[in-house]
């Protein structure tokens, strides 16, 4: 097992964010830029694999301040050496697909192949309506399952992903679909520029733009890896089979969560992709590790509240809880390896921001002395 951070960007403690606004003050965004690179300078010597973080805009009571994917994910590259850092990810409805393959392949050289990048459908409505470059897409949720919004969502989400991956993985490309041409029909260059056919691809003698690319081209090959943000359903999974992304899932139903990685697996073949066993999905959960079980529970009070208070009302369930002493969290893994033996990544969501630096880097000691070489 490989074990990944995950944080929400949470910018201050319970007692902050009740007093309100705390996502407008300078001091709390300081202070918190600060524990993250600690903790991102601490996991990196400490063993763990990855650091990942959410896309999240107009955050002004503070509970999920990450804003851009792109600066924070260099913050986390800045103060490590070795981490995977993941973006998760790139909110579809407020991006253009060509701009953000190309910013995956730009902050997959800056970081010197380090990046994991998940691209996501969006369902923070009061930030995703502001920020949406197309009027006809919504925010989803349980709200407007498998309604026309969603359906038209999904739609989309689709076309992105496969915007997103042909431009990273070909030399030269063209798209054309429902919400996306590229380069548009008939496009011709007003002026003669010979650079564009001696040097390049796509562009005809008479200056008709028929293919475009990005530049770089991705580090890894043939791109970073790709996570789907926080899935929960099985057509969630089976959507990232067919471009071999690895779907987060935060459950503590292992019974279902196994289930669906065995249908990933039939569903990459019919795509012509082998996935190994272990490699379909990251598995995990809430995060707490204490010296004792007591401490580790009354830790977790501050994170509940934060669960109850923000993720409940946007129809999130309460996933595994990974809450405890060493030897607790060591057994529920074992009990995870019997059932998925082969499960590579773990994600363990950290309780940053509403913890202290000395309970986080605690748990993170704990956790990286005492239980991980157990499962290395």
């Amino acid at each position: 097992m490989r074990f990944s951070l995950f944080m929400y960007c949470t910018v201050g403690r319970r007692a902050e964010l009740e007093a309100g606004m705390a996502g407008r003050k300078p001091d709390l965004y300081q202070r918190m830029l600060g524990e993250i690179a600690e903790y991102a300078r601490f996991a990196d010597d400490a063993g763990y694999f990855g650091f990942g973080h959410p896309e999240h805009h107009l955050q002004i009571e503070g509970f999920e301040i990450s804003n851009d994917p792109r600066l924070m994910s260099m913050w986390l590259g800045q103060h490590s050496k070795k981490l995977r850092v993941i973006t998760c990810g790139f909110v579809s409805t407020t991006h253009n697909p060509l701009r953000v393959a190309e910013d995956i392949a730009t902050m997959d050289h800056m970081l010197g192949g380090r990046f994991g990048v998940g691209l996501v459908r969006g369902y923070q409505a009061r930030w995703v309506e502001n920020f949406k470059i197309r009027d006809e897409l919504n925010a989803v949720g349980p709200w407007n399952k498998d309604q026309p919004a969603d359906i038209a969502n999904r739609e989309y989400f689709g076309e992105f992903v496969d915007i997103v991956v042909k431009a990273l993985s070909n030399e030269t490309f063209s798209h054309h679909g429902k919400h996306w041409t590229f380069p548009p029909a008939g496009m011709v260059n007003p002026h003669e520029h010979p650079v564009y056919v001696k040097y390049g691809q796509g562009v005809t003698a008479a200056m008709k733009i028929e293919q475009i690319g990005i530049a770089p081209r991705p580090l890894q090959t043939p791109h970073p890896p790709l996570y789907g943000g926080f899935a929960a359903s099985m057509r969630t999974a089976l959507f990232w089979a067919k471009y071999g992304g690895k779907p987060i899932v935060l459950t503590d139903n292992l019974k279902f969560y196994d289930h669906l990685c065995r249908a990933y697996t039939e569903e990459a073949s019919r795509h012509g992709r082998t996935v190994k066993d272990g490699q379909q999905a990251g598995w995990g959960g809430i995060f707490i590790c204490a010296p004792t079980d007591a401490q580790a529970q009354e830790w977790a009070r501050d994170m509940m509240w934060f669960w109850q208070s923000w993720a409940t009302p946007f129809g999130q369930g309460v996933p595994e809880l990974l809450v405890g002493s060493p030897d607790t969290i060591a057994r529920r893994l074992d009990q995870v390896r019997q059932v998925l033996p082969d499960q590579d990544e773990v994600i363990l969501l950290i309780p940053q921001g509403l913890h202290d630096r000395g309970q986080i880097l605690t748990s993170l000691e704990l956790m990286a002395t005492k239980v991980m070489p157990k499962f290395a």
